[in-house]
């Protein structure tokens, strides 16, 4: 179910905003826990056991954990149990095809690919990471262990950030699980709905709206908006175009599915951590990271990067750290070699920024800037190497090979406006507009309800587009 849908907007949030805030305290978690299965299950009733058995498994092995706290030993096993049934069924249906068929690839074997998992559990990737921090964070005896299993369910397959993040470690959440009366205010639930309206704003405003200028470039068949130009038919500057409109998609579809979360999370009485704080401002790639999905950067660094020695075992083995990090960001993003790729991309140019090019960047005004937002839409150009419509080698040697082609002024033309709105969006002076606009109810509460409005005449009269990061 996507939340930029009918469905969505008008029955199921709704009707469990409703039931919640009906229930009686005892029962807020039960109600969040059964409407979020329903969620999760609208589309994915197949993967259900999935699910199930990803909560039993950490629920089990927490509780363990911490009945033998004076066992280091059994301590340590079902750690590594939490650890292996989590990680085996994120590699048995994201990576196990992909190993086999680069196996095939590679050393000419013939293994059979798997069937039936052709098709990804939605957001297995998200909650993974959630369910792997909950076991490690109680192996550390950073939290206590969750004994009520319907709180813990209600953690793990919570709606708001079940398919595509925040991800949300337990210790973030886990003393709001626990306050039953009064875990909400009419101004927390009123900051949500502002949040959730500027999040579906950015969704179906700026990042469809955007994104289409790339369709129309690469094609996609079926869509009666594109022009069907096609990668090889266009023009250096117009892919250039092209990957720069799906930058800014990319970000407005995550961020405001991630600020859409946060909204609902507030409505819900829980303060979910920023996952976004205006990444294209940056004048470094080291600060584009502190500034882009702050919570899976957030995540490697506590779990791989610092127990790995971080930065305190000398430079050599800081810059191997980050190597593991950036592998395993590039290989989370997906099962594919573009994604290695994009991710060994990053290692190369953090490492050098590590090196020595860092301390030249922060003296530096506008052209870090510059040198940042090209490397980061060449990353984006090949993070989407292997998209539909898009070949990887032709994507690249259209961009840095000059050729001819179809020109950009029709599509600057189209969508120059667009994209002019989108580049001041990304940048704080629209948070400058709004501090002004919300210190007055009246222009606050105009505002809120004209992108409402906006938006949802956008959702009613356009087709089902689904969040980017779904599919990761």
């Amino acid at each position: 179910m996507v939340f930029s849908t009918i469905i969505f907007l008008f029955r199921f949030l709704p009707i469990t905003l409703a039931l919640y805030y009906l229930a009686p305290p005892k029962l807020k978690n039960t109600v969040l826990f059964l409407c979020s299965l329903v969620f999760y299950c609208w589309g994915e009733v197949r993967f259900f056991p999935v699910m199930l058995a990803l909560i039993l498994i950490n629920y089990l092995c927490g509780l363990a954990i911490e009945h033998f706290d004076a066992r280091p030993g059994l301590r340590r096993a079902f750690l590594l149990a939490a650890l292996a049934g989590s990680l085996g069924m994120l590699f048995y249906f994201k990576y196990a095809n992909f190993v086999l068929s680069s196996l095939n690839s590679l050393l000419g074997t013939s293994f059979a690919l798997i069937d039936g998992i052709s098709v990804l559990p939605l957001g297995i990737s998200f909650y993974t990471f959630q369910t792997l921090s909950y076991s490690i964070d109680v192996y550390r005896r950073d939290v206590k262990a969750e004994r009520n299993i319907i709180d813990f369910g209600a953690y793990v397959v919570m709606f708001p950030q079940l398919i595509a993040g925040p991800i949300v470690k337990y210790r973030d959440v886990s003393a709001q699980l626990h306050v039953y009366r009064n875990r909400y205010s009419l101004k927390q639930i009123e900051d949500g709905m502002t949040l959730f309206t500027f999040g579906l704003a950015k969704k179906v405003l700026l990042a469809d709206a955007v994104g289409a200028l790339w369709t129309d470039i690469i094609g996609v068949s079926g869509s009666p908006s594109t022009t069907f130009v096609g990668l090889a038919n266009a023009s250096t500057a117009l892919v250039w175009l092209g990957v720069a409109a799906y930058s800014l998609q990319l970000y407005f579809d995550f961020s405001g599915y991630s600020m859409m979360a946060i909204g609902m999370g507030k409505m819900l009485g829980f303060d979910f951590p920023q996952n976004f704080n205006y990444p294209y401002i940056s004048r470094s790639i080291t600060e584009f990271w502190r500034r882009w999905h702050m919570t899976l950067s957030g995540w490697f660094r506590e779990y791989v990067y610092i127990p790995l020695g971080g930065n305190r075992k000398g430079l050599k083995r800081q810059i191997f750290n980050l190597f593991i990090v950036e592998l395993l960001t590039g290989i989370w993003h997906g099962a594919d070699w573009n994604f290695i790729c994009w991710g060994l991309y990053y290692f190369v140019l953090l490492a050098a920024e590590k090196l020595f090019l860092l301390k030249y960047l922060e003296k530096g005004r506008v052209w870090p800037h510059i040198y940042t937002m090209f490397f980061v839409v060449v990353g984006w150009a090949m993070f989407v190497g292997n998209d539909a419509g898009v070949e990887f080698g032709l994507l690249f040697q259209k961009l840095f090979v000059p050729s001819g082609g179809v020109s950009p002024l029709y599509f600057l033309r189209n969508y120059g406006v667009l994209l002019a709105v989108s580049g001041v969006c990304c940048t704080p002076l629209i948070e400058k507009l709004w501090d002004k606009l919300r210190s007055r109810s009246l222009t606050r509460t105009l505002t809120v309800l004209l992108l409402l409005v906006l938006s949802t005449a956008y959702v009613v009269g356009s087709t089902n587009s689904p969040f980017l990061y779904f599919n990761f």
